[in-house]
């Protein structure tokens, strides 16, 4: 099966979030993307079949386990079925584990719309508290993630996490964010998953169904733009539309190949 593995979230290559892609012919057995997804080990693994006319069934697998969303998967597949001729119009459809999505192209970047995922302010609990070192003015929590407010930019660059420590949230994933200090991003994050043996995420796009939301209230408006203070780095625009976010960026691919294993 042939494979492309796509830098999301970035126009360079060796920067944004990388994922592979697969576009089957057949349907997988759960089994083999599993252990495909380990042998890629790359955060996100993403398997695509077409159902009918530009409309397309999308998977997302980590090296450790599926996931419900995954939004870097997503625009390195959107980007792979656009550039590699699999469609032709400027909008496609998934259907996916979290409902029908879409990726619309406009120009360079690609738009992807997905469901947000609000975070319901909590208690700071000690387990938070000692993570991150102080008593944060927020934390929520969404449907799969903890969300905690940091309260400088320098703070959330100089995190040093202790993944121990954040596997043993009720979460899957860990966000923190801060206003960002330069005038061209409304806010900068960060994202930990080791429970998904991903322990810091280069880009993670679905983060944004819950940040957006967040900032969107907390700025009084609803077009953002986000950075992710990874090493690798990365860029996002963000609209928030009532109860979905649009997603977009760019992607570059940066090689392909044949996987001989089955």
């Amino acid at each position: 099966m042939k494979f492309w593995q796509v830098d999301s979230f970035t126009n360079s290559v060796f920067k944004g979030n990388p994922a592979c892609v697969y576009v089957v012919d057949e349907v997988l057995s759960d089994f083999v993307m599993q252990n495909i997804a380990a042998e890629m080990n790359v955060s996100e693994t993403s398997f695509v079949k077409e159902v009918d006319k530009n409309r397309f069934h999308i998977r997302w697998f980590t090296p450790g386990s599926e996931v419900d969303l995954c939004g870097h998967a997503t625009l390195a597949a959107a980007h792979i079925l656009f550039s590699e001729g699999f469609s032709t119009e400027n909008e496609i459809f998934f259907d996916s584990k979290s409902g029908p999505l879409s990726a619309k192209r406009s120009g360079s970047d690609i738009y992807l719309d997905f469901p947000a995922q609000p975070a319901k302010e909590e208690p700071v609990d000690a387990l938070t508290a000692s993570i991150v070192g102080f008593n944060p003015d927020f934390v929520g929590d969404s449907v799969r993630d903890r969300l905690v407010l940091f309260p400088t930019e320098e703070s959330v660059v100089g995190f040093k996490p202790d993944f121990l420590a954040i596997s043993q949230l009720s979460k899957e994933g860990f966000l923190i964010t801060a206003q960002s200090d330069d005038p061209r991003y409304d806010y900068i994050y960060r994202g930990f998953f080791p429970k998904l043996k991903v322990n810091e995420d280069p880009v993670t796009g679905s983060a944004n169904t819950v940040l957006a939301p967040f900032w969107a209230s907390r700025l009084g408006k609803s077009d953002l733009k986000a950075f992710q203070a990874s090493t690798r780095t990365g860029e996002l625009s963000l609209s928030l539309a009532g109860d979905r976010v649009q997603i977009g960026g760019q992607a570059v691919t940066s090689f392909t190949g044949t996987f001989l294993g089955i």
